[in-house]
């Protein structure tokens, strides 16, 4: 990655170190108005095995990185494991399976909340209905083996039928819901800061095509641009990385625009997740250059005027 950005770019790579003042997330939806997304990067056999590793997400001072894999050393098919680093120019250690939240069944989509205390995540462990959306907590921000027993999030979240994590922002979770094969519908529902559930799930139905697969809804810090994985028409492959933006959190959100082929590709690029700063879209794919199944990829953009 050194290479490929050179020291400029890799100052922004997964932003932010831990005194960084909060307001640097106070991004205005023009910011990246006339910004290109890079051409991905592989995180690198630090981070990618030759198994499926996929769902990765960041936290703010970009130390951490969680992520979904199948690799050997888990508790089952999938599980959720964790990379952490000393600084963000340092090299990534070796992932560690989060043992205490993991079970034999699949546990992905790992989310941390604003405040770094919760972390939200789907699973299909006893209890749940089919694949319901859980929370476990932490008091201490810093300590990612700290986490609670997971509580199911409950009826007003969690459906009979497959609810998958992709965000968490500002009091409400995003996650996608799987209504039959080859087809999901993106939702939001509000939760408290402490992780309760405080309202029904509802529709986002400006972003769900009834005919798709819209996947892994991950929202930029100031809720006006959203990024999912869709397989609507005018995708490049099985499924495309797409993004929508809004004037305000109380606006509709625009009709999907596809990324574009420099970032998708002719297989399967999902699980998009934008740092919290809105400059580093994480991802995970198949395509050729990867490390193994399907890989973790990167790509940065800088915001317009800079």
């Amino acid at each position: 990655m050194r290479t490929a950005y050179g020291a400029a770019a890799l100052a922004l790579l997964l932003a932010c170190g831990p005194e960084s003042d909060p307001l640097v997330f106070e991004l205005q939806a023009h910011s990246f108005a006339h910004s290109e997304w890079s051409a991905p990067v592989n995180l690198g056999a630090a981070i990618n095995s030759s198994a499926a590793d996929d769902m990765p997400s960041i936290s703010k001072n970009g130390l951490t990185l969680y992520f979904r894999s199948n690799r050997p050393g888990g508790a089952g098919g999938n599980d959720i494991w964790v990379a952490q680093r000393h600084c963000v120019d340092c090299p990534w250690e070796a992932p560690v399976n989060l043992a205490v939240l993991n079970t034999p069944g699949s546990d992905g989509g790992a989310e941390l909340s604003d405040n770094e205390l919760l972390l939200f995540f789907f699973s299909e462990r006893p209890g749940s209905s089919a694949q319901d959306i859980y929370v476990s907590r932490r008091t201490d921000p810093n300590d990612d083996f700290g986490w609670g027993p997971p509580e199911n999030l409950g009826p007003l979240v969690n459906s009979a039928l497959q609810d998958n994590l992709g965000d968490v922002l500002r009091g409400n979770v995003y996650f996608n819901r799987t209504l039959v094969a080859g087809v999901s519908d993106l939702w939001q529902a509000p939760v408290s800061p402490h992780g309760e559930a405080l309202g029904p799930a509802v529709l986002i139905a400006e972003l769900s095509d009834p005919a798709a697969n819209d996947v892994s809804p991950s929202i930029r810090t100031d809720e006006r641009e959203i990024v999912f994985a869709s397989n609507r028409a005018g995708t490049h492959g099985l499924n495309d990385i797409w993004v929508s933006t809004r004037r305000s959190t109380n606006d509709a959100w625009s009709t999907p625009v596809n990324l574009g082929p420099l970032v998708n590709s002719s297989v399967n690029e999902l699980s998009p997740s934008l740092s919290p700063d809105g400059r580093i879209l994480l991802f995970d794919s198949p395509r050729p250059g990867g490390v193994g199944d399907r890989d973790l990829w990167m790509s940065t953009r800088t915001p317009s005027g800079k």
